[in-house]
């Protein structure tokens, strides 16, 4: 056996040492509940069949149809279906089936069991099915609702749906709404995905969309593009969040091949997202619906320059300078430290400069380019004085006007300051001093890169 030599070994070494395990991946396997109607509005009409008649002959179909998943488990809870109409029981929900292996037909054959009977407990029956999910990981867990109203019982199914879905105990439910007279669309979008059958081949076709979305293998590749429309752009944090629940699912750092081509990522297509490209600023596509059981490709226009900013004599600053980036709309997209490159979304910024006094000027980063913002090297201004006081320094413009921009620390009788060039004005007052007329002032000129002392007493 031929051994592996130093070299070898040190290569082998290194690779390991520099790669990364796959952290973010979806489960492999799913839970399915379905939430069925048993309330006595289901012995309604629908067609040649009452809706509850027909729910059973679709569900027994589909649920049939399941068996060669090996990486499913199904469960049923219904509401309703345990008390009359009349005692108006708002806790009449039961889990029917729990989740477990091969359990289709012990669903099927419940399925034929159930009487309509009681009232549409939506909420609490949401609250309970948070309990019949098992704690094991490595599971997608779904609920697909299947009811013909609304709630019933003065619960909050809403803030049910969102604070369970925040909690990771399912995604986004799926509601398909059987037989509605009215259109209840705007009640139950809050809960998640509704689906509104007014006949029995919608509500067929509902069914298997749920199911095609639960279970279908999904794709997405993100293409950022520059000025010319080209996916040049790359090594961008792009993040996936949950549009319904406002929660972060996926991040990711982009990546090109060597041929240029952006990967692709498995994703749930459950949940609609909104997609941040975090750019500076970001750039945002909100409510992105994926299709399931196919690859997507999402394009972003991310044409970016780069701003440099640079600066003689940084140093003198004790903590760095550093540079607040805003939009034309006064929002802060950044801080940037002086002597420093980033990039930037092109376009027109406004730059403040935190230094002595700041600096207010507009820049325009253009695609593909280097925008170079320098500034002049301070002078230092020397303050001395024999005594404690009262002062501050001011800017002079060149029509002679003052603009305050510092205040004197009255407990230092020394202080050395970094100022950018320009006319200034020190008032002072000494700690000591029996009224105001014994203010002094000074006018002084700070030229780049020099030093000078002040004594004002």
């Amino acid at each position: 056996m031929k051994t592996l030599g130093f070299s070898g070994l040190f290569c082998l070494l290194t690779f390991v040492s520099i790669s990364q395990e796959i952290e973010q991946k979806l489960p492999d396997k799913t839970r399915i509940l379905f939430l069925l109607d048993g309330s006595g509005s289901m012995l309604a009409s629908w067609g040649k069949y009452s809706r509850i008649e027909v729910a059973k002959e679709l569900l027994t179909d589909l649920i049939d149809s399941l068996k060669i998943d090996p990486k499913l488990q199904l469960g049923l809870r219904v509401y309703g279906h345990i008390y009359s109409r009349q005692a108006q029981n708002c806790k009449d929900t039961r889990l029917e089936v729990g989740f477990a292996t091969n359990n289709h037909q012990r669903i099927i054959d419940e399925l034929t069991s159930i009487t309509p009977k009681g009232t549409t407990p939506i909420a609490y029956s949401l609250e309970q099915a948070a309990n019949d999910f098992p704690l094991a990981t490595g599971y997608r867990n779904i609920v697909i609702i299947i009811t013909d109203g609304i709630e019933s019982c003065d619960g909050d199914p809403c803030s049910v749906s969102l604070s369970l879905q925040r909690k990771n105990i399912f995604l986004k439910p799926f509601i398909i709404g059987i037989g509605m007279t009215t259109d209840y669309r705007n009640e139950f979008k809050c809960i998640g995905e509704f689906y509104d059958a007014k006949d029995q081949g919608s509500f067929q076709q509902a069914l298997q969309k749920a199911i095609v979305t639960s279970l279908e293998p999904t794709s997405v590749s993100i293409e950022l593009l520059d000025d010319r429309d080209l996916p040049t752009e790359s090594n961008i944090n792009v993040s996936f969040i949950n549009n319904f629940t406002k929660v972060p699912v996926f991040d990711f750092v982009h990546y090109r091949d060597s041929q240029g081509r952006p990967d692709s990522v498995d994703i749930d297509p459950v949940l609609t997202y909104d997609i941040i490209a975090n750019t500076l600023p970001p750039v945002i596509k909100r409510n992105v619906r994926i299709r399931p059981g196919e690859h997507n490709v999402i394009k972003f226009n991310t044409p970016r320059g780069t701003l440099q900013l640079s600066q003689k004599g940084s140093s003198s600053y004790p903590n760095g300078v550093r540079v607040i980036i805003k939009d034309l709309k006064g929002k802060v997209i950044n801080v940037q430290p002086m002597n420093s490159s980033e990039q930037y979304i092109a376009g027109e910024f406004q730059i403040e400069t935190l230094t002595l006094p700041r600096k207010f000027f507009k820049v325009v980063v253009k695609p593909r380019q280097t925008e170079k913002v320098t500034l002049p090297a301070p002078g230092i201004v020397n303050i001395y004085n024999i005594s404690n006081g009262y002062g501050s320094m001011y800017e002079i413009n060149s029509e002679g006007r003052q603009t305050w921009i510092y205040d004197l620390d009255h407990n230092q009788s020394r202080i050395a300051l970094a100022v950018q060039p320009g006319n200034y004005k020190i008032v002072f007052r000494v700690d000591g001093a029996p009224g105001s007329k014994y203010t002094s002032t000074k006018r002084i000129t700070v030229k780049e890169g020099l030093s000078q002392v002040v004594r004002m007493f």
